[in-house]
């Protein structure tokens, strides 16, 4: 069962949420945290979370925003997550589908995701489904920039 998060499972995606970040030791501030922002972040129109299964065993988290290059809005995939037992089963494809299509419905034009250069079964995965990291007519792969402000 694939479902869109409602702000009730704030603490639920927050668990999945800090857990995907634990497994790659990546800094997370907990779920307690996460689940008190998610809370806020559910509320409004610009996010949305998608749940696999119940309990849970997998979860996305995508932000919309506009875009001067774009009639409609742009997505962005910020998170997507199985956990490890349940992964190579369908259930990363079926979150995507629905976050593909929940962002089609909300007017976005196309869906955006970042991917760490290292991390070969993410971009295999993206791949797969027809993702580039490439703008069509470009030879040269898109980059990422990031910093602190």
């Amino acid at each position: 069962m694939i479902r869109l998060a409602a702000i009730e499972d704030a603490s639920t995606v927050a668990a999945l949420l800090d857990a995907f970040n634990r497994e790659f030791d990546t800094p997370t501030p907990g779920p307690a945290v996460l689940a008190v922002r998610l809370t806020h972040l559910l509320a409004a129109p610009t996010t949305y979370a998608v749940l696999a299964e119940d309990p849970a065993v997998g979860v996305a988290l995508v932000t919309i925003r506009t875009n001067v290059w774009a009639d409609g809005a742009v997505a962005l995939l910020d998170e997507l997550y199985v956990v490890p037992g349940q992964r190579n089963g369908g259930l990363g494809s079926a979150l995507l589908a629905v976050v593909e299509q929940t962002a089609r419905d909300r007017g976005c034009d196309w869906l955006e995701i970042n991917v760490d250069g290292e991390d070969t079964d993410a971009r295999r995965f993206y791949e797969r489904h027809g993702y580039s990291h490439h703008d069509e007519g470009q030879t040269e792969p898109q980059l990422y920039y990031s910093r602190d402000l």
